[in-house]
């Protein structure tokens, strides 16, 4: 990658994913994260949730992973941080979508710098969601 494939303010990657609480119990078993928050109506909303939440690191995956997508094959990754501000909550028969953007935030000699804007229906889900890929 070089300096001049990438300008400020370029969109690189949109895509929305749909989840589903199946997507929910398929990333349990993978993660290994089985709490029953994540498929369980019952005990989400005992524990005050308003109903079965996707997990966070599931948020963060699908939000990388539509950037790391976009780009040309052999980027490194060389950050990935963001900032969890509502969770996502996965209807039992409609799921939810989860919608991303990753913007060009800054180029330089070493990296580019995506900004990424994660939503689910109206509400931002992450925020100072950055990913800094090597050049």
């Amino acid at each position: 990658m070089a300096e001049s494939v990438f300008a400020v303010g370029d969109v690189i990657a949109e895509r929305s994913v749909h989840l589903t609480r199946e997507s929910l119990v398929r990333y349990a078993g993978a993660s290994g994260d089985f709490n029953p928050i994540h498929y369980r109506d019952d005990i989400a909303t005992a524990v005050g949730l308003p109903g079965v939440l996707a997990h966070g690191m599931l948020t963060m995956g699908l939000a990388s992973s539509v950037v790391v997508a976009a780009l040309p094959a052999g980027v490194r990754v060389l950050e990935y941080g963001v900032r969890f501000t509502k969770p996502v909550l996965v209807d039992a028969e409609t799921g939810a979508d989860v919608h991303v953007v990753g913007k060009v935030g800054a180029v330089d000699d070493e990296a580019v710098r995506v900004d990424l804007t994660v939503r689910c229906a109206d509400t931002t889900v992450l925020v100072k969601a950055q990913l800094r890929v090597a050049v």
